[in-house]
């Protein structure tokens, strides 16, 4: 299952920390089957956190071992270039299959907040829910590894199904 692998999760760390904190307070509880390994818990960060190439150098290593990747979109994702753009940017490069979570519930790939270098490319758009998020680890890196093209065929959501099977309404 995709969510024993490395995750690394992109979002804006002064806005959405709250979001990945959820997320990791998922993971921590016992009684919650939610589980996915953090690209973000390798190489920490020092004293020298204020130097962008010294973050970006530990970035690069945190994504070396990641095998998916979980953007948590707020209402500031899309205007975020120096750190959100750019690993974004080097998670395409590398070829990784981007989950895109709206923290505003929305199933669809929403304009309004989607960062423009992952609109219309082949990522797939969901709420900030504990059960589409863990169906979305578990089933789109497979698919995405599945296509033959992974930067066309526009944004993929999941039909209604899927959410009323996880008893998402």
């Amino acid at each position: 299952m995709s969510y024993k692998d490395k995750t690394y999760i992109i979002f804006d760390g002064d806005k959405d920390k709250w979001a990945y904190a959820r997320m990791k307070g998922w993971k921590a509880l016992e009684h919650i089957d939610f589980n996915f390994e953090d690209a973000h818990s390798e190489y920490t960060l020092t004293s020298n956190a204020n130097n962008e190439y010294y973050i970006k150098g530990k970035l690069k290593k945190r994504f070396a071992n990641a095998c998916q990747v979980v953007v948590l979109i707020g209402e500031s994702t899309k205007n975020l270039y120096k750190y959100v753009r750019w690993e974004i940017e080097v998670a395409q490069d590398l070829g990784l299959p981007i989950i895109a979570v709206n923290l505003d519930g929305s199933k669809l790939q929403n304009n309004k907040t989607c960062p423009p270098i992952i609109r219309d490319t082949y990522t797939v758009h969901i709420p900030f829910k504990m059960k589409i998020i863990k169906y979305a680890l578990d089933n789109f890196p497979k698919e995405f590894k599945g296509k033959k093209s992974n930067s066309s065929n526009g944004g993929r959501i999941y039909p209604e199904s899927v959410y009323q099977s996880l008893g998402l309404n």
